[in-house]
């Protein structure tokens, strides 16, 4: 069964590819700093980042706008809206050996289906499509990421809750300086 990243993982490609990789990271809430789009009226703004990273010794030409992301929030999956006046895409930048690339993207929802956010993303290589890659995550209770299939009535049973939660308690009972 094919799983999704959860936002912050690194996604490499392979074949033809390898050594490039992609991930979807720095799911936050955000307000644009061009101001608002008139169509996101009653809705709130979060920003995340997509970045490639080139790991080979050739360089390619990376491409990422609109069309090649698809954002979706909340139980049902409806669609976010993507505010491209805002976003910075990656538009024919070549990356080369040993170096990244990032898009800061700004999209806007209900607030009460945050805590569930899908990110697809289908980079542009040089002049080929490559394949979907699919980031799962949220923006919880507390403004932190939620993992992999949290829900709203259920973010404290995710995994990564409870990693939070086991850390946070380890934190606390280190001895005090």
């Amino acid at each position: 069964m094919y799983e999704p990243n959860v936002v912050g993982d690194w996604q490499e490609y392979d074949d033809e590819y390898a050594g490039l990789r992609v991930r979807v990271h720095g799911l936050e809430h955000a307000e644009p700093s061009r101001g608002r789009d008139d169509a996101a009226e009653g809705l709130v703004y979060f920003r995340f980042r997509v970045t490639v990273e080139n790991r080979t010794t050739e360089h390619f030409g990376i491409h990422l706008e609109d069309g090649q992301l698809d954002i979706r929030i909340g139980t049902d999956g409806e669609s976010a809206f993507l505010d491209w006046r805002n976003s910075q895409f990656i538009e024919g930048f070549d990356v080369y050996p040993l170096r990244r690339v990032t898009s800061v993207l700004y999209a806007a929802a209900p607030e009460g289906s945050l805590s569930l956010v899908d990110i697809q993303v289908q980079l542009k290589v040089d002049d080929d499509w490559t394949e979907r890659y699919l980031w799962s995550g949220g923006i919880g209770p507390r403004d932190s990421s939620v993992g992999v299939g949290a829900r709203p009535d259920s973010a404290m049973d995710s995994l990564a809750a409870q990693v939070t939660s086991f850390l946070e308690r380890e934190a606390g009972s280190g001895p005090a300086s």
